[in-house]
């Protein structure tokens, strides 16, 4: 009789991974219709209008872009008898985060203008047949119930920018700057929860001397968990009697990577973001990171004013002819009047 040994089991290497590939390309609905789709009597908008409205605060970089040529037109803006300051704020926001306006006229009996208002761009729609508007409930419409409040000719002006594929709504020139808006919010949450879910840690005591008592150890894991409060890194201690100086080792493979990836995914994608509004980043807060820094702000300013803000008041000014009234009259920025001259002394 003949003894067998075991068979002796055999160490394979092995590896798993997790998740699943993430579309680089996940906004592409919010532009790619190219056309207005007839819904009921109006036409609705060729790009996803409640997403952009969503998209409005996604990131600190659009979000200032947009208010800061929101602020200097209101600055500059002369407020009118029939148009308060606050109306023409609301109209011209609704046309820089939509790039539609919608200016609602009130008349008397006799066809006279007594009050302008901004109506929400979010909300309204253009009528098939020519000169009809519609304003429609938002929570309504989106249970699939459509009611609206009719606008008959003439009581609604469009305010919108030009597009290549379509001439019913202005379509928003930053949408080519989506993936970056969401990549740089993509990049905010996720080191938020890295910090959040505590699957990290400050560092490792690792203990290999046997001398050590049980009761030394415990007292010393107590004083480890006292010591840290809410938020902070999480301390692990590994006890290993007699062990080996290698015994224990930690790799960190999301430590590495997310040290230098985050600030290099904020950086790209907010300069993308600027980019795709046209905005000095200094006009912003942008803090430079070069000894340089980004030049005049004043210089700046006078150019993205002439460039950018100048063409938005000549296309409100365009308004005044369908009014019949000077209503959208703007001050000169204050940037580019002169200097004033002090007099020489003798």
């Amino acid at each position: 009789m003949t003894e067998t040994s075991a068979p002796i089991a055999q160490a394979f290497p092995s590896a798993f991974t997790f998740g699943d590939p993430e579309p680089v390309l996940d906004a592409r609905q919010l532009y790619e219709y190219g056309y207005c789709p007839v819904m009921d009597q109006w036409y609705e908008p060729p790009f996803d209008i409640y997403a952009v409205a969503k998209l409005f605060r996604a990131t600190s970089h659009h979000t200032s872009s947009i208010i800061t040529k929101v602020n200097i037109l209101t600055s500059a803006f002369i407020p009118h008898k029939l148009l308060s300051r606050q109306q023409f704020k609301a109209l011209v926001q609704n046309y820089m985060v939509f790039r539609n306006a919608y200016l609602h006229i009130v008349r008397n009996r006799l066809g006279g203008i007594l009050q302008l208002s901004s109506r929400p761009s979010i909300v309204m729609r253009r009528g098939i047949d020519d000169g009809y508007f519609f304003q429609l409930l938002y929570w309504q419409q989106k249970s699939g119930s459509f009611q609206q409040t009719t606008f008959n000719p003439g009581e609604v002006i469009q305010i919108y920018d030009v597009d290549i594929d379509q001439e019913i709504y202005g379509v928003p020139d930053y949408l080519s700057s989506v993936n970056s808006i969401l990549l740089n919010e993509s990049a905010t949450l996720f080191r938020r929860k890295y910090y959040k879910n505590g699957a990290h840690a400050g560092f490792i005591l690792h203990l290999s001397d046997a001398l050590i008592e049980q009761g030394d150890v415990d007292a010393l894991e107590k004083a480890l968990e006292q010591s840290k409060g809410g938020g902070n890194f999480k301390n692990i201690m590994i006890y290993t009697p007699n062990g080996k100086k290698d015994g224990v080792q930690v790799i960190p493979l999301a430590e590495v990577a997310a040290k230098d990836e985050f600030v290099g995914i904020k950086q790209t994608s907010r300069d993308d973001q600027l980019a795709g509004h046209r905005m000095p980043p200094q006009l912003i807060g942008v803090v430079p990171q070069n000894v340089g820094g980004f030049g005049d702000i004043e210089k700046a300013a006078r150019v993205f004013y002439t460039h950018e803000i100048k063409p938005i008041q000549m296309l409100f000014e365009d308004v005044n002819q369908q009014l019949g009234v000077d209503v959208f009259r703007f001050n000169e920025y204050e940037l580019l009047k002169p200097a004033p001259t002090t007099p020489p002394t003798r």
